[in-house]
């Protein structure tokens, strides 16, 4: 007796069919499960034993061969269970696989309950892919199920309502189709922030073009709380990327039920005491790190030279190809990573270098030993560097409520308005992707502005990467100004973002 049953595998961020293959044969009892399983694959055996008793049904005491094809990949998750589970009741004639094409997965309890599982979009995804037409989930992850779109997606909540579904004994009705409602969730906003205008403009740039942004301060002078309020002036995400960020969000098991859409921008905030496996990601099956679950927001490094160094070298590459690619002894896994970068860090070790105050107590080469944490490479790579400084009484006892995010967010959505209809038919998205040919059509610079180059590029020791990226940023200046071309006063605004003594130096 055998039977196929359909199901769906993970890997990475990304589905792929699978076959599960069941013989039920004559011979001495043995359950055998090939196919590359991994150890959570090969206990599913005693999870699924149990299962079919406790849902009254007998399990066969003959040789059972289960074969998940393609054999040479490997399985792993507790996804398998319940494919596993109707191949031997359908090799024993006990219920009728559907005719149409379907699929099936979930995690089994010992009773029979279905479990829900990581990584259900990019499977259902797959599955539609691959000619699906109706997928089997547990309950708790049909809503997920139903953004992949073009399938019907059947909520399981036991063995006994799906054998009774399946023998046309009862219906399970479909789950409709998710729809997320309307949520006014405050995040917090610039209109908190008193003072650091400046600050403020140069965060608006950064979020207009996508750029990253490093924030150099004293203590207490609002670094960590201005990059906290950038994803409020970050125009929303469209559906498309939206469902890139939640394919990632899913395989990580950080989405609820009840809102299986990642609708807003993700701001992630490591801690500094996090290792280079734990920002790009790793592990013997490779996961996603910070910089994938980041993909589309924002990565926020506060306290940027306590990074461990070689932690914060492994982000070169992913800052420049939006991908990075983790490969182990069992396989390789490319996770999408295109992030904005947000830093924060203090001037020296006690904080106060440079302070009007005079409180700071370091030697000058106690500050160069500081700020050389920070290696060149990856400062060259960060497009705008500003100074937060301390507060002065005045500003903080000011009645003058500053503006709001609201405010700032129209500005920055015309100016990605604008990018969108100059990047049409691309790949690019906005001015920080921009690549040589973009650069060359849309960044060309007028003689003034070349001089203007030409000036700072000598006087600051600038690379052939800051030069293009001052170029990028000069862009996005022009597009909140409305401006078709880059001006004099643009490239003098981007300019002086790469001034800062750390790239003096």
């Amino acid at each position: 007796m055998t039977s196929r049953v359909d199901s769906v595998g993970l890997s990475g961020i990304s589905g792929y069919p699978v076959m599960v293959e069941c013989s039920i044969s004559s011979g001495l009892p043995g359950f055998e499960l090939v196919g590359l399983p991994d150890a959570a694959v090969r206990e599913s055996r005693e999870r699924v034993r149990a299962a079919i008793k406790n849902s009254g049904f007998r399990f066969p005491v003959s040789r059972i061969t289960l074969n998940l094809a393609p054999a040479g990949t490997k399985k792993t998750g507790t996804l398998y269970d319940l494919p596993i589970l109707l191949g031997i009741l359908a090799a024993q004639e006990l219920v009728r696989l559907p005719r149409e094409p379907s699929a099936f997965l979930g995690e089994l309890s010992l009773e029979g309950k279905l479990r829900p599982v990581n990584g259900v979009l990019p499977m259902a995804i797959a599955a539609r892919k691959a000619g699906i037409r109706t997928l089997y989930v547990p309950a708790e992850n049909a809503r997920e199920a139903t953004l992949a779109g073009g399938l019907t997606v059947i909520p399981v909540k036991e063995v006994r309502q799906l054998a009774a579904h399946l023998r046309g004994e009862f219906s399970i009705e479909p789950e409709p189709a998710w729809q997320p409602e309307e949520t006014e969730e405050r995040l917090p906003d610039f209109s908190d922030v008193m003072g650091q205008e400046h600050v403020k403009r140069a965060l608006e740039v950064a979020a207009a073009g996508a750029h990253n942004v490093l924030l150099v301060g004293p203590p207490g002078s609002g670094k960590s709380m201005l990059a906290r309020r950038l994803p409020s002036i970050l125009p929303d995400m469209t559906r498309e990327e939206a469902l890139e960020v939640t394919q990632i969000h899913s395989v990580m098991g950080l989405l609820t039920p009840e809102s299986p859409l990642v609708r807003r921008r993700p701001f992630r905030s490591p801690h500094h005491t996090i290792s280079a496996p734990g920002l790009t990601g790793g592990g013997s099956t490779p996961r996603p790190g910070e910089i994938s679950l980041a993909h589309r927001g924002v990565l926020f490094l506060d306290e940027l030279p306590e990074f461990r160094r070689e932690t914060l070298e492994v982000m070169r590459q992913p800052l420049e190809d939006g991908m990075v690619t983790i490969s182990r002894a069992n396989g390789s896994a490319s996770y999408p990573s295109r992030f904005q970068l947000v830093c924060a860090m203090n001037p020296c070790r006690c904080g106060w270098y440079g302070d009007p105050s005079g409180r700071c107590t370091c030697s000058q080469g106690a500050v160069q030993a500081y700020l050389s944490r920070i290696s060149g490479p990856l400062l060259d790579r960060i497009d705008i560097i500003t100074e937060v400084p301390s507060l002065h009484f005045d500003e903080l006892r000011s009645t003058t409520v500053p503006e709001s995010s609201a405010v700032v967010k129209q500005r920055v959505e015309t100016a990605r308005a604008i990018q969108r209809e100059r990047f049409k038919g691309t790949s690019c998205r906005c001015n920080a992707n921009m690549q040589t040919p973009e650069l060359r059509r849309f960044c060309e610079l007028d003689e003034t502005g070349a001089l203007l180059m030409q000036q700072a590029f000598e006087s600051l020791g600038l690379t052939a990467r800051s030069y293009d990226r001052i170029r990028r940023v000069a862009r996005t200046i022009a597009d909140l100004a409305g401006s078709e071309s880059i001006l004099p006063e643009h490239l003098s605004e981007a300019i002086q973002y790469r001034t800062h003594q750390l790239i003096q130096n």
